[in-house]
C-alpha cells in the first residue's frame, strides 16, 4: 500500500470534492448533523433521560462519544461498501483492494474535523477547558480508526461473495450503540456486568477519548478490548488477501 500512496491521495481527494466541494451546502450539512446530534443527545437523554455525567456538563461529557461512535459508523459503513462501489476500478485496473477501505477512514477525517469543531464551541459555551491530555488525541483517533477498519474490511471482503452481507452495516450501527456507553457514564452499569464493557473496543475508545478531552479516569482494564480488537483486524487482513485473489472474477 506505501508503494501505492499516490493512488490513495487520488482517491482520498477525488471523494472529498464529490462529497463537500460539488454540492451546494458542502462541509457546512456536516456541521449541521453535528448541531442536531448534540441538540438531540442533550435533549433526550441529558433533560428527559436524567443521565449523569458527574461535574461535567452532560453535552460536554456525551459528545466525545458522540462523535467517535460517528467516525466508527463512517469508517464501517463506507469501507464496508467501499469495494461494490468501486466495481468499475477493480475489473479494469490492478492495485492492491485494500486501499479502497482504507482510504474511506481517510476521508471521514473531514467529518470528524467538522464535528469536533462543534465540540469544541460545545466546551466554549459551557465555559469548560480541555485537558492537558489533549495532546494524545492522535492516539485516540487512531484506536478509533482501527476499530472501525476492523469491522470494515471484514464487511468490504464479505460483501463481494454474499452481497446481503450489506444489510448487516446498519442493524451492526443500530444495534451496536445500544451496547457501547456512548450517552452514559459506566457507573450507570452494575458492576458485575463491566466485564462486558471492558471487552467492547469502542467502550474503550470512547473512554480514552474522555479521559484525552475531559480528563475523566480510564480504567486499565479497558485494554482487555485490545485482544478481540487485534485478533478482528489481522483476521480481517487475511481475509481479504484470500478473497482478493478471486476478486475481479467474483465481484
Amino acid at each position: 500500500m506505501w508503494e501505492y500512496r499516490a493512488l490513495i491521495k487520488v482517491f482520498t481527494i477525488r471523494d472529498i470534492k464529490v462529497q463537500y466541494t460539488q454540492t451546494r451546502l458542502g462541509i457546512l450539512w456536516s456541521l449541521v448533523q453535528a448541531i442536531a446530534a448534540a441538540l438531540i443527545a442533550n435533549f433526550f437523554f441529558g433533560k428527559l433521560g436524567g443521565f449523569s455525567s458527574g461535574d461535567v456538563p452532560y453535552l460536554v461529557f456525551a459528545y466525545p462519544g458522540i462523535i467517535a461512535w460517528y467516525y466508527f459508523s463512517y469508517i464501517v459503513t463506507y469501507s464496508g461498501t467501499s469495494l461494490m462501489q468501486s466495481q468499475h476500478i477493480i475489473k479494469k485496473v490492478f492495485f492492491p483492494k485494500l486501499i479502497l477501505p482504507f482510504y474511506k477512514s481517510i476521508v471521514g477525517l473531514v467529518e470528524f474535523a467538522s464535528w469536533f469543531i462543534v465540540y469544541a464551541g460545545i466546551v466554549i459555551y459551557y465555559s469548560h477547558s480541555f485537558s492537558i491530555n489533549i495532546i494524545a488525541l492522535p492516539l485516540a483517533l487512531l484506536c478509533n480508526m482501527i476499530v472501525g477498519l476492523s469491522v470494515g474490511i471484514w464487511l468490504s471482503a464479505i460483501t463481494v461473495r454474499y452481497r446481503d452481507a450489506m444489510l448487516i452495516i446498519p442493524f451492526l450501527i443500530g444495534f451496536g450503540i445500544l451496547l457501547t456507553p456512548v450517552f452514559f457514564d459506566t457507573i450507570m452499569i452494575p458492576s458485575q456486568y463491566h466485564f462486558f464493557i471492558y471487552l467492547n473496543p469502542m467502550a474503550g475508545v470512547i473512554a480514552l477519548y474522555r479521559w484525552i478531552l475531559l480528563g475523566s479516569e480510564f480504567s486499565i482494564y479497558y485494554l482487555f478490548g485490545l485482544i478481540p480488537t487485534l485478533l478482528i483486524f489481522i483476521g480481517s487482513l487475511f481475509y481479504f488477501r484470500r478473497v482478493e485473489a478471486i476478486m475481479a472474477d467474483v465481484i
